[in-house]
């Protein structure tokens, strides 16, 4: 033991050195101990490497960085190249790690760098809490220079980001916070936790809830607590409590040693087994953790029955919690929630953290006062989550009785800034006055009294409308009917004539004008039953020009449809409507649904298949878009969720090569796939940029380029045919056998690891297929022309009318691949588009 000097340590005198201090450069390390080794045999070479203890069975990062750093300062101090590897000695059995230190050097270098750097600034750093100040001597101190501070970071589910986010908004505390919150109607499932409305029920200190699921139990609610060493996977304290014949029963469950933990579980499913129809109820979930390995671990046929009812029937309060009710606390901890409802722990500083370090000090010592605060914190908290569940019971008769305490946010108003909307009145009185101030009732009836002007602008408005000349009158001459069609009646008489307006437009070289022709035509009447009827009843009011006409507006110039009613107007004189523009918009879908489904069948058919996916909103509600096309037809597809059902229905019976992007509903589609490599490059590149310093990443994503690269100057240069593509397949074993080769320390690159071998088949089969793109640019274009005609519709289109815009939309996505106009296809009136491009 000792510090040796930097001669001895070259001379290699030494075989094991402990307790090392070193200092160079303003770096300073403790060595727990150095260890002379001979590499190979093959190379005779010996080498110092270094020794770190520690007590827990697992290793960390951090652990690794530590030992990084050690090598780092060694080699520094004694002007040696940097150890390769170094030894961890951990756990209670002293087991021996082996760590590769190489490719932790860059990490080491950069946080010393950044440390040096915060060093050399004058300004101290800005105080954040974390998750990791419950470790820290000092977080009592910081807390309250946070809670003095106002500082978002109280807030505990608020990360760095979120936090960076509303500093760029000039957002700096929590009140300030509080007032950004505005109540909306929530999207989707409301399972987003709202950081502005928590900060809301911290200013005003009162229970904020949206839309809570009712808290109810089936049968008698058991609530349990348990405790473990997580650095072991050993639990060692269950607690038990539950009501029995109207008394409070409070039991708890001991395990001295990892060995008792299966005796222990055992005489808990005997309590319960007791119980009549127990339920479990819980906070968090590491409950449920413990359940799932209970289940692993000790596998017994005896009580499968019972335990797979207490799975299925268990109970999270804080799910119940999280986004739907908002204490005025910091967090949604147990010790926080409970805390705010008056409950109190015996020890006010007792914590998982602080039971793990009494657990310890008991397995040392065996005294019995360590073992009786575990087992009375083990209590407290089962009680603690028995007070929660009462709250939340009574929440419901709270908002139902305007408790002053809590607020109930499906009857708050919206706060500034205000939206045009309808105003709910106190007084009936104000309501008629309001009605009074409307625009269009003052204009057409106050001032156009008031003024001449008005009241002449109002009648010739409302007399124009009204006038439309006509073109051409028809007079169309009908041979009597011989019988009635609704009871066979012969006796048919002559009933006067009927006219039919019919409003279309004439498109010329020179431009587009109104076309409005009045039939003429008999009318004739039953004399038996007295039916009405003529040739014309099921004449259309408008032509089939300006019916394609306002659909080309409609889905090719993306134009809103009281817009395009405004125009009709304006430009033509025709009294058209939103409601008239709708309705032209169903009748054409609905006449063109025989194409839609041809382009289906023709996709399906074919040899290729681009899919992809977005979002979409009806009546206020998520919904979602797929899109089916190869390289000359598009399809739309609606559906209410994001499953594999809808893609397995569409391809069910594709035998082709699907190209898609990384989304695992795609994965259940039984036929050849190639995954988007542009998505994968993507995904790679911002990881990249997020870990600068990783040298595995840059290792990974070198050698995908580079594969990558060689790949797309042959299919620019031969195009995408296998033969000329084939060659590379050997590349592609070589990069497989490097990535799958090696063992990443860090976590990003670990994950790209397990990504590429599990899409091992799905990656590169382009390669092997004519015509098959290696991204899926396709699949995107096609729905970046539905993002464009969701701005237009927004959310206030049905399941029915979204449906009619996807079917108009696969046409004309079509039409533009095929490379002819959509508005020639409308106005050919044929039925599919094969048809038009054979015809035209």
């Amino acid at each position: 033991m000792g510090t040796p000097a930097a001669v001895m340590i070259k001379r290699q005198q030494y075989r094991m050195i402990f307790d090392y201090m070193l200092l160079t450069s303003g770096l300073r390390a403790q060595l727990h101990g150095l260890e002379l080794i001979q590499l190979t045999a093959a190379r005779p070479q010996s080498v110092y490497v270094p020794i770190r203890f520690h007590s827990m069975e697992k290793i960390s990062t951090v652990d690794r960085l530590m030992l990084a750093f050690d090598a780092f300062v060694f080699s520094q101090t004694a002007n040696m190249t940097p150890p390769h590897i170094g030894k961890l000695i951990h756990g209670r059995e002293y087991a021996t790690t082996t760590v590769r230190l190489t490719p932790l050097y860059a990490k080491v270098e950069s946080v010393v760098a950044a440390i040096n750097a915060q060093q050399a600034n004058p300004t101290p750093p800005p105080l954040v809490l974390n998750k990791h100040c419950v470790e820290c001597q000092y977080s009592s101190r910081c807390r309250q220079i946070a809670k003095e501070a106002d500082d978002l970071s109280l807030l505990a589910k608020m990360n760095a980001k979120q936090r960076q986010k509303y500093h760029q908004q000039g957002v700096f505390t929590v009140t300030q916070l509080s007032y950004t919150f505005r109540p909306r109607r929530r999207r989707g499932d409301g399972r987003k936790h709202e950081h502005a409305l928590q900060a809301l029920a911290i200013r005003t200190d009162r229970v904020h809830v949206l839309g809570m699921p009712a808290y109810t139990t089936a049968g008698t609610a058991v609530y349990f607590d348990v405790e473990g060493d997580p650095d072991r996977d050993f639990y060692y304290c269950i607690g038990l409590r539950f009501a029995a014949d109207g008394v409070i029963v409070q039991r708890s469950y001991w395990a001295d040693s990892p060995g008792d933990e299966g005796k222990m579980w055992t005489e808990c499913l005997c309590t319960l087994a007791t119980i009549d129809t127990p339920q479990l109820v819980h906070y968090g979930s590491y409950e449920t953790t413990f359940l799932r390995q209970m289940k692993e671990k000790y596998p017994n046929p005896e009580w499968a029955d019972l335990f797979e009812r207490l799975i299925s029937s268990t109970i999270n309060l804080l799910s119940m919690i999280y986004a739907h009710v908002y204490f005025p606390t910091y967090s949604n901890g147990l010790k926080d929630i409970a805390g705010y409802l008056g409950f109190r722990w015996s020890e006010p500083a007792a914590s998982g953290l602080v039971a793990l370090s009494w657990r310890r000090d008991w397995e040392l010592s065996w005294v019995p006062e360590l073992k009786h605060m575990l087992l009375t914190y083990n209590s407290e908290d089962c009680t603690a989550a028995q007070t929660i569940a009462e709250a939340l019971s009574a929440l419901s008769y709270s908002t139902s009785t305007r408790d002053t305490n809590v607020i109930d946010l499906s009857t708050l108003k919206r706060e500034y800034p205000q939206r045009f909307g309808k105003i709910d009145f106190a007084l009936p009185e104000f309501q008629q006055i309001n009605d009074a101030a409307r625009w269009d009732h003052q204009r057409e009836r106050v001032y156009a009294r008031s003024s001449k002007r008005l009241h002449r602008v109002r009648r010739e408005a409302s007399s124009s409308e009204c006038n439309v000349p006509v073109n051409k009158v028809i007079c169309c001459q009908e041979q009597r009917p011989e019988s009635c069609r609704d009871c066979g009646a012969t006796t048919i008489y002559r009933f006067g004539r009927l006219s039919r307006v019919i409003y279309d437009l004439k498109l010329s070289r020179k431009g587009i004008k109104r076309w409005v022709v009045r039939y003429s035509f008999p009318r004739y009447i039953c004399w038996q039953c007295k039916v009405t009827f003529h040739q014309y009843a099921s004449q259309t009011k408008y032509g089939n020009t300006i019916c394609a006409y306002v659909v080309y507006q409609i889905i090719e110039l993306q134009l809103a449809q009281n817009a395009v009613a405004k125009s009709m107007r304006q430009l033509f004189g025709i009294p058209a409507s939103r409601g008239m523009i709708n309705r032209l918009k169903a009748s054409t879908a609905e006449r063109y649904e025989g194409a839609y489904q041809a382009i289906l069948e023709q996709i399906v058919s074919g040899t290729l298949v681009h899919a992809d996916e977005t979002r979409a909103t009806v009546a206020g509600k998520d919904a979602y878009v797929w899109v089916f096309t190869n390289l000359e037809d598009v399809a739309f597809v609606y559906s209410e969720g994001r499953d594999a059902s809808t893609p397995q229905k569409v391809l069910q019976k594709f035998c082709g090569v699907l190209v898609a992007d990384f989304y695992a509903a795609y994965d259940s589609i039984s036929c050849p796939q190639q995954k988007c490599l542009i998505h994968l490059m993507r995904d790679i590149n911002e990881d990249l940029y997020k870990q600068p310093f990783n040298g595995e990443m840059k290792e990974i994503a070198r050698q995908f380029a580079k594969l990558l690269r060689a790949i797309i100057e042959s299919v620019d240069r031969f195009g995408l045919k296998a033969r000329y593509l084939r060659k590379h397949h050997s590349a592609v074993e070589r990069f497989y056998q490097t990535v799958l080769g090696h063992e990443y320390e860090t976590e990003v690159a670990a994950g790209y690891r397990r990504r590429f071998e599990k899409n091992r088949d799905r990656l590169f089969t382009f390669l092997d297929h004519d015509g098959i793109p290696w991204n899926n640019n396709n699949a995107e274009h096609a729905i970046k022309a539905f993002a464009r005609l969701r701005n237009i519709i927004g959310g206030t289109s049905t399941i029915k009318g979204l449906r009619e815009y996807l079917v108009l939309l696969s046409i004309s996505e079509t039409c533009k691949s095929e490379g002819v106009s959509f508005l020639d296809f409308l106005l050919s009136q044929q039925g599919n588009v094969d048809s038009f491009i054979v015809h035209r």
